[in-house]
């Protein structure tokens, strides 16, 4: 794909312990150059999800404009992650039987199936968000990657379907209006972080990307090139801090500390003379923390989360042949800093583990905080938002040349071929949008009407 050097996407992830606004272009080189990053605190949003609207606008805006300030670019619409504990993912299979089957499978076949998933009826306040095919049939031959172009009669795939609650999608649109901002697109965070931190050649391969954010942790499973699972873990870092606030008996601001500076995933680490001291509140003597003792209580915490994680990729079938993650599992977002985590996610699942920096598709002068697995997200936001811009200027250019094609001269023409004329081009020429992009037009259309 040609990319152009001027274009500039901006990246909103709104998460549950921090809001990052991420500006940035393409350099000569094709790498992605990050232009400026702003973050606040994110107030209103627990477990992924919007529980005060007023908060998460406040918090949107101070981190628009701080990106605004350092990057000197005027931020005007942004591409939001969906995450948060109400996104399920199912598998389905459907089939479509076509009229001609001597004419050539196109576009329009895939389209009609795909639009055929969305009918599925889903549990009450939930709605389709991906509908993201997997290997098609066509008259029973199995394992096809691209249908189009072959000729049959009966066209089947297996689908991969994520599903959320509409309130919640809806509450993020509002924020995001609110803040004097428009929405440019809408993308699955999994996705996004897969996007940043993942190479081709390990979803080919088949990996698991873990991605440890604050209220939740986010699995995406790739094989073959395809996305194959994904799940929404309503648990993170910040369960963790809170664990050690009970424990420790101190406030939420030291808890983090501790577990940020002297925190480990694995207890036998520390001695059991290694103590450090905390002061007290307000004149109160200073608490002593043994570090054996910190260690333990992340380790509890830690184990559960993996376990959780590990019990989804069981439900995916890692274990048959066909579906082996060669690749191992791939560890990102702001919980993956913690000390000795890679080893005991090794010794849970067993699988060859990594953590994931979002470097790969960044400039080389980028500093050392962007690359960071905390901004993994926000990084695959504004590539997906590049990509989009991309895909909009050429469906622009093609919208061009079908016009230039119409108005040639029809004077004899019959009204057949006028018709003709008219349709014909618009196949050919117009990129097909995916199911996310004609769901997030309809979004936005229904932003404009709910005030």
């Amino acid at each position: 794909m040609e990319r152009e050097v001027n274009e500039i996407a901006v990246g909103l992830d709104i998460g549950t312990t921090k809001i990052v606004a991420m500006v940035g272009k393409y350099n000569e080189y094709g790498k992605m150059e990050v232009l400026g990053v702003g973050k606040s605190k994110s107030l209103g949003v627990h477990r992924g999800v919007v529980n005060n609207i007023t908060q998460t606008i406040q918090s949107i805006q101070q981190a628009v404009q701080e990106a605004e300030s350092v990057s000197g670019v005027k931020i005007k619409d942004v591409t939001v992650g969906i995450a948060g504990q109400h996104i399920r993912s199912l598998q389905h299979s459907d089939y479509i039987t076509r009229s001609n089957p001597d004419a050539v499978i196109d576009d329009d076949d895939i389209d009609k199936l795909c639009n055929q998933v969305h009918k599925l009826v889903m549990l009450p306040g939930e709605e389709i968000l991906h509908v993201l095919p997997q290997e098609y049939k066509v008259d029973g031959q199995a394992e096809i990657k691209e249908p189009i172009g072959m000729y049959g009669g009966r066209l089947e795939a297996n689908f991969h379907v994520v599903v959320g609650q509409v309130t919640s999608i809806r509450n993020i649109g509002r924020c995001v209006k609110s803040s004097g901002l428009e929405l440019s697109d809408v993308t699955l965070e999994p996705l996004a972080s897969a996007n940043a931190v993942l190479s081709q050649e390990e979803k080919e391969a088949g990996v698991a990307l873990i991605d440890i954010g604050g209220g939740t942790t986010d699995l995406a499973i790739f094989k073959d090139g395809i996305i194959r699972h994904t799940a929404v873990i309503p648990f993170g870092g910040n369960v963790i801090t809170e664990d050690i606030k009970e424990g420790c008996s101190i406030i939420e601001k030291q808890a983090e500390l501790l577990k940020i500076k002297f925190g480990s995933a694995w207890p036998g680490e520390n001695k059991d003379n290694e103590i450090v001291s905390i002061p007290g509140l307000r004149g109160r003597e200073p608490k002593e923390i043994t570090l054996k003792n910190l260690s333990k209580i992340i380790h509890a915490r830690v184990v559960e989360i993996i376990e959780q994680v590990f019990l989804e990729i069981k439900n995916y079938g890692h274990e048959s042949p066909k579906k082996k993650l060669i690749a191992g599992v791939v560890l990102t977002g702001g919980g993956s800093q913690l000390k000795h985590l890679k080893q005991l996610a090794e010794y849970i699942t067993g699988m060859d583990t990594r953590i994931g920096y979002p470097n790969e598709h960044l400039a080389g002068n980028s500093d050392s905080e962007t690359t960071s697995p905390m901004y993994a997200t926000a990084v695959g936001l504004v590539m997906d938002s590049l990509v989009y811009i991309q895909k909009q200027k050429k469906t622009a250019k093609n919208e061009v040349v079908e016009n230039v094609q119409i108005k040639e001269p029809v004077e004899t023409a019959t009204e057949e071929t006028i018709v003709e004329e008219n349709t014909t081009p618009r196949v050919d020429l117009k990129p097909r949008k995916n199911i996310l992009e004609k769901w997030t037009e309809k979004f936005k259309e229904f932003l404009d009407n709910a005030e």
